[in-house]
């Protein structure tokens, strides 16, 4: 494919392309023909079915109006009902993102309004929702990318260079392996390594939250086999940190190369790392990285859309789909060498339609392995989620009742949205007193961005937030607390409360400042709804510990819990019942089925139970394992 640009261009009236070049695995021609740029006469559709790649057409940049003369055209043509925000230019690539209430307003009827801002700008107008919640962390992801064009427009190029200009291997013999540098037989650190004669590739690279720093906190990065230099591409399913966190470290040791992942795990996972870097410092602890290291991931960053196929080496070819799992959650479906191979990686995953989420997707067009998890993948491990919501309502209305406070210690994204939910309904049916319910730490951007990204929300969610203005998220219940000082006074009031507080396994943040106050209050309860691994201090306290040590001004304390402790088992992974019925209507159904992210126990009951029941090979590696694909 070193040609195809010089293909594409020779298929054009002669002088019509002034530069052609990549963003990524995509194509983009520039051309300084306004005629030309204003229609084509389908001529760049001809070029997408014939070589089958996205190609699009812009304006050469000495085209376009001056910004300042652009947004005095674009005040002038699009209507003010559609509630324009702000406007940012990306001059390099021609394009001007507009930001509104209402996007379809500025896209017009059959599209005449972008076709006019064209005409008279000569910029491609790419349209946004404006997010109902204002999110500090989203203006930031835009302000790096936007501010830093130049390189991004070089860096995009350079990558689609990697795609299209041929093998930098000999190749000998056709083959797949894949190395696990983490999530073997445990819970965290997710990193998979993917080789070929051709290719490297990183699946996910987190840490272990249930660990203190160490050795056992990050994945096998000093495996022979692994050269930061060589890796081609990041992929990251999910932002959660056991998958996103340690990504960063990669580019404060040089790497330079793309992660490929939706826009909400971008987002959302720059939050996530920025507030690791943030507790780090508040245990007086060296963080492992810095915002500067964050920044460069976001800078690298190339967002996919589900169900959208997009190339990232010569021989791999990348289509992300729903896991159902966290906001923007993918599985991740790679064809590998042109059909020699397909692979499946689920990470998280949930098989069940949620309050938020629609389920995991398990339709495909090729898939010989795939790759489970088993955070509940014990025979044991079945959940009824009706009861669990029923149960979850008793609790909270119980406590009320009692003039106590409910702490529920959460996951950023993920559990704490589903429980906003379920609050909101319940309260707005009267099943439970309606009383403040207060969103602590990153809940409240993260709860932003949902609002920022409803196309990836399930349908009910999406028509509360589109048609009826009616965003649950917006609902009047919730109180965002933003200092400690607020947070004080949150403990001590003698107001009836929900608190959602991060972190979900009260390994640091505030959740653990509101166990401080709440701990030794016989009203209040404690009640967990997410995953405890071994070690953290929500472990420790759901398993039965009464009493708890923690450093306060340099002084260890003895911390008493007098609060009822509650653990309901609904989560946003998959139970048992649902990874047996996804491998069972996983269609094609694989050959071969890894299973990975549980505990040692859960791993091999899960994979025994596949074999046993579906007549398919199951491999249940352990931390450093190689297994060959092909």
């Amino acid at each position: 494919m070193g040609d195809i640009l010089k293909e594409i261009v020779e298929k054009l009236p002669k002088k019509s392309v002034s530069e052609a070049t990549y963003e990524a695995a995509n194509i983009v021609l520039y051309t300084k023909d306004k005629d030309f740029f204003l229609d084509n006469k389908g001529k760049i559709r001809e070029l997408v079915k014939e070589f089958k790649k996205r190609i699009e057409l812009r304006p050469d940049p000495s085209m376009c109006l001056t910004k300042e003369e652009a947004e005095i055209q674009l005040k002038k043509i699009i209507p003010k009902e559609a509630g324009m925000k702000n406007l940012i230019f990306d001059p390099p690539r021609s394009v001007v993102i507009i930001h509104a209430d209402k996007p379809g307003l500025i896209i017009g009827k059959g599209g005449d309004v972008l076709k006019n801002i064209k005409e008279k700008t000569m910029w491609v107008p790419i349209v946004k929702r404006m997010p109902p919640i204002r999110s500090k962390i989203i203006e930031s992801v835009r302000s790096v990318l936007y501010e830093n064009a130049d390189y991004r427009k070089k860096f995009l190029a350079k990558t689609g260079h990697r795609v299209y200009d041929g093998w930098l291997r000999t190749k000998k013999h056709e083959w797949v392996r894949l190395t696990f540098l983490g999530a073997g037989r445990q819970v965290g650190r997710s990193c998979l390594f993917l080789q070929t004669p051709e290719s490297r590739i990183i699946m996910d690279c987190g840490i272990d939250p249930g660990q203190d720093d160490g050795p056992e906190s990050y994945p096998f990065l000093d495996a022979p086999e692994f050269n930061i230099s060589e890796i081609d591409a990041v992929i990251l399913s999910h932002s959660h940190l056991d998958h996103s966190g340690l990504v960063p470290y990669l580019y404060k040791y040089g790497y330079r190369g793309p992660v490929y992942c939706t826009a909400p795990t971008r987002d959302v996972s720059a939050l996530l790392q920025l507030d690791m870097i943030k507790i780090q410092r508040g245990e007086g602890k060296d963080p492992i990285y810095t915002s500067e290291d964050v920044k460069n991931f976001v800078l690298h960053c190339i967002t996919v859309p589900w169900d959208t196929v997009t190339d990232l080496t010569p021989d791999i070819r990348l289509t992300f789909y729903n896991s159902g799992h966290i906001l923007g959650s993918s599985v991740t479906h790679l064809n590998i060498g042109n059909g020699l191979h397909n692979l499946v990686y689920t990470a998280d995953m949930k098989y069940g339609k949620t309050n938020v989420l629609a389920p995991t997707h398990s339709q495909f067009p090729r898939a010989e392995t795939v790759i489970i998890e088993a955070t509940y993948g014990g025979r044991t491990n079945v959940m009824a989620e009706k009861d669990a919501n029923d149960m979850t309502a008793k609790i909270i209305k119980d406590t009320f009742d009692r003039g106590g406070k409910v702490l529920m210690p959460v996951l950023g994204s993920g559990r704490a949205q589903e429980v906003m939910i379920i609050v909101e309904r319940l309260m707005s049916e009267g099943k439970i007193p309606t009383v403040p319910v207060y969103i602590d730490g990153m809940l409240w951007d993260i709860s932003a961005i949902h609002t920022a990204y409803p196309e990836f929300l399930n349908r009910e969610i999406r028509d509360r937030i589109f048609h009826k203005e009616n965003n649950p998220f917006l609902s009047e219940i919730f109180k965002r607390v933003g200092s400690n000082k607020e947070r004080k006074e949150v403990i001590m009031n003698d107001e009836a409360c929900l608190i959602l507080a991060t972190s979900g396994m009260l390994t640091g943040g505030p959740s653990v400042e509101y166990l401080k106050g709440l701990a030794e209050g016989k009203k209040n309860s404690l009640v967990f709804s997410c995953y405890q691994p071994k070690g953290s201090l929500g472990h420790r306290i759901r398993e039965g510990d009464k009493e708890i040590s923690f450093r306060e001004n340099s002084k260890m304390q003895v911390l008493k819990i007098h609060m009822e402790v509650h653990k309901i088992e609904i989560t946003n992974h998959s139970d048992r019942r649902q990874l047996m019925n996804y491998i069972k209507r996983c269609k094609p159904q694989p050959r071969k089925v890894i299973v990975q992210h549980g505990e040692v126990s859960r791993c091999l009951d899960l994979a025994s139970s596949i074999h046993k029941q579906y007549r398919i090979e199951t491999i249940v590696p352990k931390n450093l394992e190689a297994i060959r694909l092909r």
